[in-house]
């Protein structure tokens, strides 16, 4: 599978660990960044990895920050993007059966190398089930970024800066 992994800081030596190990499980790998320990911000690299995907650079993307909870927040704010913080194998592979989960979000102070690694696995090998009740469900999540992504950029851009 082709895959672009990202991280800040705090999952930057997870990423590191799981670069070498992603290419010898025979994925194409795209690294976004960081390539150091120096601190950053995970939204600039969840929202790297989150374009890659949308614009079809890749098929799916990995990002890892500290606890996961952020950089899931913010690859969910591109249109798109359904990312899903993963700390058991189930999540990881129902969340793409059910919920066509494209970003895979690791907290790299939760959880070690092994784990991550079956994580991986388990949402990688995932593929949407396509079953009518799942393609509704996400449709209907395509239509609530619809209904409210314009229209909210809009209203913000109307409000006076205080």
């Amino acid at each position: 599978m082709k895959l672009a992994i990202a991280a800040d800081h705090a999952g930057y030596e997870l990423k590191a660990m799981l670069l070498p190990w992603l290419k010898t499980e025979g994925h194409q790998v795209r690294d976004l960044g960081t390539n150091s320990d120096s601190p950053v911000d995970y939204p600039d690299f969840a929202e790297a990895a989150s374009l890659a995907v949308v614009r079809g650079e890749v098929e799916r993307a990995i990002v890892i920050c500290g606890s996961g909870v952020g950089a899931t927040v913010a690859s969910n704010k591109v249109p798109g993007i359904r990312a899903c913080m993963c700390h058991d194998t189930y999540s990881a592979h129902q969340g793409v059966e059910h919920d066509d989960v494209n970003v895979l979000v690791l907290g790299a102070r939760v959880i070690g190398i092994e784990l991550a690694k079956e994580l991986i696995r388990a949402w990688a090998a995932a593929k949407f089930s396509k079953e009518e009740r799942h393609v509704r469900r996400v449709g209907k999540i395509l239509k609530i970024e619809d209904k409210f992504g314009d229209r909210l950029m809009e209203e913000k851009e109307k409000e006076p800066v205080k």
